[in-house]
């Protein structure tokens, strides 16, 4: 079983996710111009989201990071150990997991589960006097290579939501890379877009007019925005999350939930103190199903034009119109539940015509249909 999450999202001037040139990144579809947000971007949103709000409690969630050594080894100082020979540990362990260090960080980013952490920590206090010596304190290859499966037996996911939802690959071991339930979508706009530069002056409060600069700017520059409604999609697959999570039902549905609201209240944060790019989205769209996932993204291959009329309405109405287009070719076979949410005029969209979705009042109501319909596929 799939959940599917379709959004419509109208953001005012804004520079959410830049490209190598600091400018907005943007996309070709359809022939033409469009705004874009990676994905990494929103997924990066969504974790942090999850985190900041409390949606899933701490110790099951993750880190990505590539100082796990400083991590470990301020935690066994926290513990007691001497911050040096906390160092040494730590490293140690790392080595014995095969993870390259170089000035203290590991060669790549790893995606490591608070539990983990907590475990390998334990670990190396367990095991301190036999990771102090230069060989490790190893009497025998047999004892170091057990020494060695028992930190690779602690990166077991730790039951970290984030990573059954968005996988992680460890390149060193394989073996413990855990494939994502979610799938999400380049964001893109329903519309054309033309980047707006933003020429702007920063004064020196202190320059006086005898000074060698005289009277003006401190400060000179350009900034690149665009104003866009982008279409947002991603979707779960329920069996991939619930083995991630080594079939705990209560876990999956939490995760689920923690996904939902993710994906609705997260936005990224780039140059948001300069635009305040607070703009929720206008429709959300839920759908559970057993198999045929769709993307709507092809409602927008000719762009939505706001000069016709409200941007939001007229990208909503396109997108239930694919809908239909969709439902009318394939059927519905499949579909247990579609709803959306919306503050647009229902008629204005033509939510009304959209071939079996409910309209729900709040997305509250939204999101306990959704869990209410995932439930016992989770039992």
């Amino acid at each position: 079983m799939f959940v599917e999450m379709h959004l419509l999202q109208n953001f005012a001037l804004s520079n959410l996710n830049r490209d190598d040139t600091g400018a907005p990144k943007s996309c070709v579809f359809g022939g033409t111009r469009r705004a874009r947000i990676s994905s990494q971007c929103l997924k990066r949103a969504v974790r942090t989201y999850v985190r900041e709000q409390a949606l899933v409690p701490s110790e099951l969630l993750s880190y990505r990071t590539k100082w796990l050594q400083r991590e470990l080894a301020n935690r066994l100082a926290a513990g007691g150990v001497e911050a040096e020979q906390a160092g040494q540990v730590a490293a140690r362990a790392l080595e014995l997991l095969e993870f390259r260090l170089k000035n203290g960080r590991t060669e790549y980013l790893l995606m490591v589960g608070e539990r983990e952490i907590a475990r390998i920590a334990d670990l190396c206090r367990e095991h301190a006097a036999a990771l102090q010596g230069g060989d490790g304190g190893r009497k025998s290859k047999k004892e170091g290579d057990n020494l060695a499966g028992l930190f690779l037996k602690a990166l077991d996911g730790g039951d970290a939501v984030d990573i059954a939802l968005f996988g992680r690959m460890i390149a060193t071991h394989p073996e413990k890379n855990v494939d994502a339930a979610v799938q999400m979508a380049h964001a893109f706009s329903t519309n054309a877009i033309a980047n707006e530069f933003d020429f702007y002056s920063a004064v020196d409060d202190l320059q006086q007019q005898d000074d060698d600069e005289g009277a003006g700017a401190g400060m000179l520059g350009t900034v690149l925005y665009n104003s866009s409604c982008y279409y947002r999609y991603a979707n779960v697959d329920l069996r991939q999350l619930l083995t991630n999570l080594g079939g705990d039902p209560d876990r999956a549905l939490t995760a689920v939930r923690a996904f939902l609201l993710g994906m609705v209240h997260a936005v990224p944060t780039g140059k948001r103190t300069n635009s305040a790019p607070q703009n929720p989205p206008a429709l959300i769209m839920a759908v559970v199903r057993e198999h045929g996932l769709w993307s709507l993204a092809n409602a927008f291959v000719v762009p939505v034009s706001g000069a016709r009329g409200n941007l939001m309405e007229l990208s909503a109405k396109e997108m239930l119109a694919h809908w239909n287009q969709l439902s009318e070719l394939y059927g519905q076979e499949g579909v247990q539940y579609a709803g959306l949410a919306t503050y647009l005029s229902s008629d204005a969209i033509g939510a009304s015509n959209a071939v079996g979705i409910a309209v729900e009042k709040r997305l509250a109501d939204l999101v306990d249909r959704v869990l209410a319909e995932v439930q016992p596929a989770l039992a």
